[in-house]
C-alpha cells in the first residue's frame, strides 16, 4: 500500500517502542493542569483487528514477522501499479483507487491483532439470533430498513436502502470506537477545563465530551455518536458513552449499538504517541465485552474538512441510474 510520511514527526519515531517508553515521560500539561492530549494525530494501520489463529494468544509479531508482512505489503503494492486500470468487473466498478490509501501505522512495535479481549484476540461470539451484516462495495446485501451498516446498500428503492455513510451521516471509520480504515485515519483532541472534543476527519463529526460532573442524558435521547461523559484516572482521560441510536451497529458489521456503552481511554505514553484503548460492553450484540488497543501518532499538519457530499449528489444519481435500468428492462420485456 502506498504511504506518505511527509506530514509525519519522524524524528526519532521509528525508534520509539511504545512498550519500552520510560516510566519517567513526563506528559506535558494544559494550562489547566491536565495532562495534554491536543493536536493531530493518525491511527492508521495495517494490523488486523482479529488475530490469526497462528499466532495463539501472542499480543505481538517477531521481528522476522514484521518483515515478511512488509515485504508482502510491498509486493501486493508493485502488483497493483501493473495492473491495467480500469472497472473491476461488469456489475461491480469497485471504489476509490489506491492512491488515496493510507494504512501502514508509524511503529516498529506491531501487533498480532488490535484486539487485546478476549485474549485470543477475536471478538466473542455473537448472541444467538443476531446476524452479521456488512455491506460492501459489491453487489446490494439482502436486509431491510433500517440499514444500520456504513457501506453499499440493500436496493435502490430510496436513500433509507443506503448505508450511513453513502448518505452522509457516520463515517465508515468515525464511529465511537473509532478504527482503523483505508484512508482519512486522522483526528483532532481539543481541550479546555471542563471538555475534550475529539474531532474526526471523516465526515467530520466533532464529538464533544463533558469532563466537569454533567448527568447522562435520559435513556430516551438517543444520538448517532451517543452520549460522552469524561474523567480523569491519573494521566488517562476515560470516556464512558452510552444513549446510542439503534439505528447505528454496535460494531461494524453486528448487530445494534441500542444497549451498547462503551469505555474509551486516551493515554499518551510519549511526546508522539497516545494508546487508544476501547473495550464495547453489549449484552445485545456480544456474549462478552471486547477489547482493543490502537495507536496514535502526532501529525504535524492541520486538520481540514472532509466534506461528504455523495449524500447531495451522487444519491441522486444512484437512484435515477436505478430508475434507467428498471425502464430500460421494462422496454426490452426483461
Amino acid at each position: 500500500m502506498k504511504n506518505f510520511y511527509s506530514l509525519f514527526l519522524l524524528v526519532g519515531m521509528l525508534l520509539i517502542n511504545p512498550l519500552l517508553a520510560s516510566e519517567s515521560y513526563i506528559v506535558p500539561r494544559t494550562q489547566w493542569g491536565q495532562p495534554d492530549l491536543q493536536g493531530v494525530w493518525n491511527f492508521s494501520s495495517n494490523v488486523q483487528m482479529q488475530r490469526e489463529a497462528r499466532f495463539g494468544d501472542r499480543e505481538f509479531m517477531t521481528d522476522d514477522e514484521v518483515e515478511q508482512m512488509r515485504a508482502s505489503l510491498a509486493a501486493a503494492d508493485a502488483a497493483s501499479d501493473q495492473a491495467v486500470p480500469g472497472i473491476e468487473s461488469e456489475s461491480n466498478p469497485g471504489g476509490y483507487n489506491d492512491f488515496w490509501v493510507e494504512s501502514a501505522g508509524i511503529t516498529d512495535q506491531i501487533r498480532t491483532s488490535h484486539i487485546v479481549y478476549p485474549l485470543n484476540g477475536r471478538f466473542p461470539d455473537l448472541v444467538e439470533g443476531i446476524r452479521p451484516i456488512a455491506g460492501g462495495l459489491g453487489p446490494d446485501v439482502q436486509g431491510e430498513r433500517p440499514v444500520r451498516f456504513v457501506v453499499g446498500g440493500i436496493t435502490k428503492n430510496g436513500p433509507e436502502d443506503r448505508g450511513l455513510s453513502e448518505r452522509c451521516i457516520v463515517g465508515f471509520n468515525a464511529d465511537p470506537p473509532f478504527q482503523p480504515s483505508l484512508y482519512n485515519n486522522n483526528l483532532q483532541i481539543i481541550q479546555n477545563k471542563d471538555y475534550a472534543v475529539i474531532l474526526m476527519e471523516m465526515i467530520h463529526d466533532a464529538r464533544i465530551v463533558s469532563i466537569d460532573d454533567k448527568p447522562q442524558l435520559d435513556d430516551s435521547i438517543r444520538q448517532w455518536s451517543g452520549d460522552s461523559r469524561g474523567y480523569w484516572e491519573g494521566n488517562t482521560l476515560v470516556v464512558e458513552t452510552s444513549n446510542f441510536t439503534g439505528f447505528t451497529q454496535s460494531y461494524p458489521g453486528m448487530g445494534t449499538a441500542e444497549n451498547k456503552n462503551l469505555t474509551e481511554r486516551f493515554t499518551r505514553i510519549d511526546n508522539f504517541t497516545i494508546n487508544y484503548e476501547w473495550t464495547i460492553e453489549d449484552p445485545s450484540t456480544f456474549t462478552d465485552r471486547v477489547t482493543a488497543v490502537i495507536p496514535m501518532t502526532k501529525v504535524a499538519g492541520q486538520l481540514y474538512e472532509y466534506a461528504c457530499h455523495e449524500g447531495n449528489y451522487g444519491m441522486v444519481n444512484i437512484l435515477r441510474g436505478a430508475r434507467v435500468e428498471e425502464q430500460l428492462a421494462l422496454e426490452s420485456g426483461i
